[in-house]
């Protein structure tokens, strides 16, 4: 049997509207327009890895939300079991989750944002992240597996490199970190990758050039 592939936004495009009952009340994309918004997914309450990613998230709370940006988890369960989630990882790890989670029991919002993957799962969200700028664009998304957490501070790393390379034109090389140098754009002529050499950039060869912010 053909099993139908299942719809995945795409970057640079707009997000998927939604509106959705949270441990927070009822929230909706635009809620957080102005915002960069960071919405993940996890495969269900009172597991093992999900629990070590919520805590790690819960800890950063407050770096992501001063560089203006929002968490926003999901999981396909309702808000009972997401509020005894909370207060279990409150009394037996000593860490408070203060962003909401989407209870999203219809998989309205899953099936949106292509969280349901048939091959990994036919009933849970998989480990989805998706980051959404001030404009309500969808600018990253990462999947990983089922047996394996993310990296909470890549996801903050990744929305510094990305406003970064928003406010000044440039890209941002592996593993960079606010400080580092950054990548010009590469010259799009043959008289401008002439003249690039000369225009004080740290250049490795015309194509390669970085700066200091």
């Amino acid at each position: 049997m053909t099993q139908t592939a299942p719809a995945m936004p795409r970057l640079n495009e707009p997000a998927p509207a939604f509106e959705a009952p949270t441990t927070h009340g009822v929230k909706k994309l635009e809620d957080y327009r102005g915002k960069w918004l960071v919405l993940f997914s996890h495969p269900a309450d009172f597991t093992p890895v999900c629990t070590t990613e919520f805590i790690a998230f819960a800890k950063r709370h407050a770096d992501f939300q001063a560089i203006n940006c929002e968490l926003l988890g999901l999981s396909i369960d309702s808000n009972y079991s997401h509020i005894a989630w909370e207060r279990n990882i409150k009394e037996k790890f000593g860490v408070e989750i203060g962003f909401p989670i989407i209870a999203d029991l219809s998989m309205q919002v899953a099936r949106a944002y292509g969280m349901i993957q048939p091959g990994a799962s036919d009933t849970s969200a998989v480990r989805a992240t998706f980051i959404i700028d001030p404009e309500g664009v969808l600018r990253a998304m990462v999947y990983y597996p089922m047996s394996n957490g993310r990296s909470i501070d890549e996801f903050v790393r990744l929305v510094k490199a990305m406003q970064t390379s928003d406010e000044h034109k440039v890209a941002t090389p592996e593993a960079w970190q606010p400080g580092d140098k950054v990548i010009v754009p590469p010259p799009g002529t043959a008289a401008a990758a002439e003249a690039r050499v000369d225009e004080g950039y740290e250049c490795t060869d015309w194509y390669f050039c970085k700066k200091a912010l």
